[in-house]
């Protein structure tokens, strides 16, 4: 974690308002959880640690919570995205204002203390997060913490109840995930392994992924909106499919809210909620996968 660093404007260069959406046609159950969404500012008192890639959303805790509610979902997981760093003062301010319905992904790396781990956890984070993507020239997004510092904090994340959320293009798992699964460290991945459709299920990232799920050695996020094709996300259903039929007490949903780097490709929330409704088919799998499978990764209470 950093201080606020002086030199930073109070806002980023590029931003936008982000698509809210309408109200499902399905009503969630009780105690439902969206695992995967972000917040954004007030920049004026939450400034972006690190240039942005793409245009930062307007997307503060208010804004987010009236998404969740609009939704139905009673609980929700907010990300710390990779524009803020290691500094989380907007994630955990935003899980006070969610009253104890919310909990948090921060992002540290291998410098972070026990103290600050504990007063991560004590905030309401249950994770931090790791990222393999990178820009063209090879070098991680700014602010970003690699896999490679997975290993050498495993130990004290497990001792302060923390999992690892991990992201990255498709093809970094076959070569990470053999050695981060004997780590003994809990393993969330995200946005359906970025898996492309077109590759079909001989993919050897998808075999690795689908393997690692069966056995109960990773979690998976089924955030759609990243690997299928919109509006109708068909391509991808066989994917979405194979993980909930592999392993269904360890997948959760989320939509990805505000859906950072889409622009006008974002889709609505409210009709990707609609999608998983009709594939997950049954109410009790539907229940596992928005409320009893996030109450125990995050540690909400149960009712």
């Amino acid at each position: 974690m950093t201080a606020d660093n002086p030199t930073l404007p109070s806002a980023p260069a590029r931003t936008e308002t982000p698509r809210m959406p309408a109200r499902p046609t399905h009503t969630l159950p009780a105690n439902a959880c969206d695992a995967h969404c972000h917040v954004f500012g007030p920049f004026d008192q939450f400034p972006l640690q690190h240039p942005s890639s793409y245009a930062a959303p307007d997307a503060p805790a208010a804004r987010y919570l009236s998404m969740l509610d609009t939704l139905g979902a009673q609980r929700g997981v907010l990300v710390q995205p990779a524009p803020y760093g290691t500094e989380p003062a907007a994630l955990l301010d935003a899980l006070r204002q969610g009253g104890g319905r919310l909990r948090g992904v921060a992002v540290a790396d291998a410098n972070v203390s026990d103290t600050q781990l504990r007063a991560l956890h004590d905030g309401g984070v249950r994770a931090l997060r790791f990222l393999e993507a990178r820009d063209p020239s090879g070098r991680l997004f700014p602010g970003s913490v690699g896999f490679d510092q997975i290993a050498a904090l495993a130990p004290r994340m497990i001792h302060h109840g923390l999992h690892a959320q991990l992201w990255g293009p498709c093809d970094v798992y076959v070569q990470h995930l053999p050695a981060l699964a004997r780590l003994g460290l809990p393993l969330v991945i995200d946005h359906l392994g970025s898996l492309v459709p077109a590759r079909g299920s001989r993919d050897p990232a998808f075999e690795i992924l689908h393997k690692l799920l069966a056995d109960g050695a990773i979690w998976m996020k089924l955030t759609l909106c990243r690997v299928g094709t919109a509006p109708s996300y068909a391509d991808a259903r066989f994917i979405h499919d194979a993980f909930t039929t592999a392993n269904p007490d360890q997948v959760v949903w989320g939509s990805d809210w505000p859906f950072v780097r889409m622009g006008e490709r974002a889709p609505a929330a409210g009709a990707l909620l609609d999608i998983a409704w009709n594939w997950l088919g049954t109410d009790s799998l539907r229940r596992k996968v928005w409320v009893d499978n996030p109450q125990r990764l995050y540690g909400f209470p149960a009712g």
